[in-house]
């Protein structure tokens, strides 16, 4: 069987054409759980720099901007940042950049990297590649935060488990996972470099 190719920003121009909240982060009760859960699985309570890969309308970088000296919220889609960017105005810590994961990636080093419901969009080649330059722009005991959706969508390229192990495999001799936890139907894994 071929290997799905990660999608690319024609396919999100799509969903965001379709609808400015096509995931109804806004108003979804699994939403809110999971972000909630997410920011209290932290485990600091503030973080210097930090990098949020896909934020999408900004819904959770407005929780992670509490927990952020200095928040870098970054998407594919031109349309969901101008969203989030209006949604975190008031909010001086944070800045917006577009760029596509992981060809695009800020060459600061990071406290903390957030990635939400964005590497299944990758092919396994992609997110091994990416998962590399993650670990790259990592301070000294920086943390990675995966959380995603668990049950299979026929678009995308890989389920949530898939990339949570995957990223287990590749960097259990680099870092320590800190916090997992599986809900219903997401995961949430935590790791910290050595």
């Amino acid at each position: 069987m071929e290997e799905k190719k990660s999608l690319d920003s024609d396919y999100f121009k799509g969903v965001y054409d379709a609808s400015e909240d096509p995931w109804n982060f806004e108003t979804s009760e699994y939403e809110a759980e999971k972000y909630a859960s997410t920011i209290a699985s932290l485990p600091k309570k503030k973080y210097g720099n930090v990098l949020e890969i896909g934020c999408s309308i900004g819904v959770l970088t407005q929780l992670l901007a509490e927990k952020s000296g200095k928040l870098l919220a970054t998407d594919i889609s031109e349309k969901a940042l101008n969203i989030a960017a209006k949604r975190c105005e008031k909010l001086d810590n944070v800045s917006f950049q577009q760029m596509s994961f992981p060809k695009e990636l800020p060459d600061d080093l990071y406290d903390l990297i957030m990635i939400s419901e964005v590497a299944y969009y990758l092919s396994p080649a992609d997110w091994e590649i990416a998962m590399s330059a993650i670990y790259d722009r990592l301070q000294s005991k920086g943390i990675v935060v995966l959380v995603h959706w668990l049950p299979e969508v026929h678009d995308y390229p890989q389920t949530g488990d898939e990339v949570h192990d995957s990223f287990e495999r590749l960097m259990a001799n680099q870092m320590n996972k800190v916090f997992s936890s599986r809900a219903e139907s997401y995961r949430t894994d935590i790791w910290e470099k050595f």
